[in-house]
């Protein structure tokens, strides 16, 4: 049995940033420690920050007078104000390139554009953005949005940085068709894209392909679907303890990838776990 990993696999920058943040206030530790919704999407690593005292909120009144740690995913610029009226301290973790769609969105915005988003509605990214152009932007989820547009003469699209790059391109197609002024910001965060790819060489060439992340993980169900469209023997799991062994029997060729707040312990335990039922 040979077992491949992919190289661009695991935490991202912008998670790896979250975490440092995170863990070296808890170190300090001058007052409560609160984040913004939960810092990434992997239980295990949230029972971690949370043995160390850091909890999760999802509105400032819960967090006065203490530290607010806003995750990779960012925020709507409303909050920022309604922290600082409720004297907390904010340590602002969002993702520098999430960052810059927020700022293409409030640029654009201000300039008289109607701000298209392509992403997903309910994700934390997508409505963070949304709150930089007073939430008054179209959010697309797939092709079939397009036509619940009001174009207007001058529009200005954004990605949510963990989208595909052929759902952009294919949404991307639909509006030109119908648009006057258009202004394309492909926002795709280049790790995302990478990560993609990665999952696509690998799961072309085996007989079975685990994707590890949490269930609630945007882009890990992204790699999921890439996964399964060239391997359809592939697998999503949060640990090893979910391994469904039955599915890799026979299998000569396996492929790993993770998502992009998956842990790397998570990550070797799952090669190890493999690698010792293959010995049996």
């Amino acid at each position: 049995m040979k077992i491949y990993v992919a190289q661009n696999s695991g935490f991202c920058f912008g998670v790896k940033r979250a975490l440092k943040k995170t863990f070296d206030a808890a170190e300090e530790r001058k007052k409560r420690i609160f984040t913004y919704g939960p810092l990434i999407h992997n239980k295990q690593a949230i029972e971690k920050l949370t043995d160390l005292g850091v909890e999760s909120v999802d509105n400032v009144e819960s967090a006065k007078e203490s530290t607010l740690i806003i995750r990779s995913h960012g925020i709507p610029l409303s909050i920022y104000d309604k922290a600082k009226k409720k004297n907390i301290e904010i340590i602002d973790a969002t993702c520098p390139f999430v960052r810059r769609v927020q700022e293409i969105a409030r640029e654009y915005y201000n300039k008289g554009y109607k701000v298209v988003i392509i992403g997903n509605p309910n994700h934390p990214e997508v409505i963070g953005i949304n709150g930089w152009c007073d939430n008054n932007a179209y959010i697309i989820e797939n092709d079939s949005g397009v036509k619940d547009i009001e174009f207007t003469p001058k529009m200005c699209v954004v990605a949510q940085t963990t989208i595909t790059l052929e759902k952009w391109n294919s949404i991307i197609d639909k509006l030109s068709e119908k648009a006057g002024e258009l202004r394309e910001f492909n926002t795709i965060c280049l790790a995302t894209k990478v990560r993609q790819e990665s999952c696509a060489d690998i799961a072309k060439k085996v007989d079975a392909m685990i994707v590890i992340g949490g269930y609630h993980s945007s882009n890990t169900q992204k790699l999921f679907e890439i996964s399964k469209k060239y391997c359809e023997n592939s697998i999503h799991i949060e640990t090893s303890d979910e391994i469904p062994f039955e599915m890799l029997e026979g299998c000569e060729k396996i492929g790993i990838t993770a998502g992009a707040s998956t842990p790397e312990w998570i990550i070797n335990d799952v090669v190890k776990k493999i690698e010792n039922k293959g010995g049996d």
